[in-house]
């Protein structure tokens, strides 16, 4: 089957850890071809000539050595309604030319293409607000662009955590007390002055032990997580940040919210997801390009990635 990764610059993506790259590796053994191409590389053309949704993309030779994992041969013109499957894993920001490729790729369902992540799906379920939905399991929270909601929220659970919606990697997270002289400066700086909304959350005291990724594959719950714990004074445990990661068997709250949240993201397209746990509390979905493959395949006996391509070939054989 020829799968299209739409992905960010092949250059930029660091095979040791990256599940863009763990994806190809798995899908590539099991005999696929595997090309890839970036957003800007997506277009769509009516006329005599149009070809409907199509990409310049690049086949990959894909190697086992991280620092030169993969060779690229030259580029081809693909309509992706002739691809097997389209893997749509661009990173965030979450801004107008992401949504446009997912009106892109939705375009490209139309003509037959089969797209993972769904583009209306991911669309449709911001990686911080898509919470609401399974509020049950959620910590106090609340989105607004409103300064004077926000500060009493602050003052009401006096220890917060404050977050833009379209942030990833633990940028601009804030923790912010009552009592803290930056309170109204930061939420100002957030919120941009009421242009943007933003999320507050009560500060979880069990992220000391770690912001836990629950990944969800084919609507199964994978049955370890990577804990990430943040280093000493930060309250963030992305690694981006410098947190470092534990792989740890999932606890049982931890296969309770998975396996609520696991056939209603499949149900939707969603093939793979990755939600964050803290302690007993479920605090984010995220949707666009869930991580942690790698480092999950190398502290258990589970392979995340190969169990991304077998739901793969079941999704498109279905």
């Amino acid at each position: 089957m020829r799968l299209l990764f739409v992905v960010d610059p092949l250059p930029d993506l660091k095979a040791c850890k990256d599940s863009s790259v763990a994806m190809m590796r798995a899908a590539a053994a099991r005999g696929h071809e595997i090309w890839a191409t970036s957003v800007d590389r997506l277009r769509w053309e009516c006329g005599e000539r149009g070809e409907g949704v199509a990409a310049e993309a690049v086949a990959l030779t894909i190697a086992a050595d991280d620092r030169d994992w993969y060779r690229a041969h030259a580029a081809q013109t693909l309509r992706l309604a002739d691809c097997g499957a389209v893997l749509m894993r661009k990173d965030p920001p979450f801004d107008i030319e992401y949504v446009t490729a997912t009106w892109l790729l939705e375009q490209a369902e139309r003509e037959g293409a089969r797209v993972f992540n769904r583009p209306r799906a991911l669309r449709d379920h911001s990686e911080k607000l898509a919470l609401a939905e399974f509020a049950g399991f959620a910590p106090p929270s609340l989105v607004t662009r409103d300064a004077t909601r926000l500060a009493a929220f602050i003052e009401r659970e006096g220890d917060t955590i404050l977050k833009p919606l379209d942030g990833m990697g633990g940028r601009g997270v804030f923790r912010v007390r009552g009592d803290d002289p930056n309170r109204n400066v930061i939420i100002e700086t957030l919120s941009g002055d009421g242009a943007r909304s933003v999320m507050a959350q009560r500060f979880l005291p069990a992220i000391a032990d770690g912001d836990k990724r629950v990944l969800l594959i084919g609507g199964e719950v994978v049955p370890y997580c990577l804990a990430r714990v943040p280093k000493p004074g930060e309250t963030r445990g992305n690694l981006a940040v410098g947190g470092f990661g534990e792989v740890r068997p999932l606890t049982a709250r931890d296969r309770e919210i998975g396996a609520a949240l696991a056939p209603v993201m499949a149900a939707r397209g969603l093939l793979f997801v990755g939600i964050d746990v803290i302690g007993d509390c479920l605090t984010e979905i995220n949707v666009t390009s869930p991580t942690c493959m790698v480092e999950i395949a190398k502290g258990s006996d589970v392979d995340p990635a190969a169990l991304f391509v077998a739901a793969l070939e079941r999704a498109c054989a279905s």
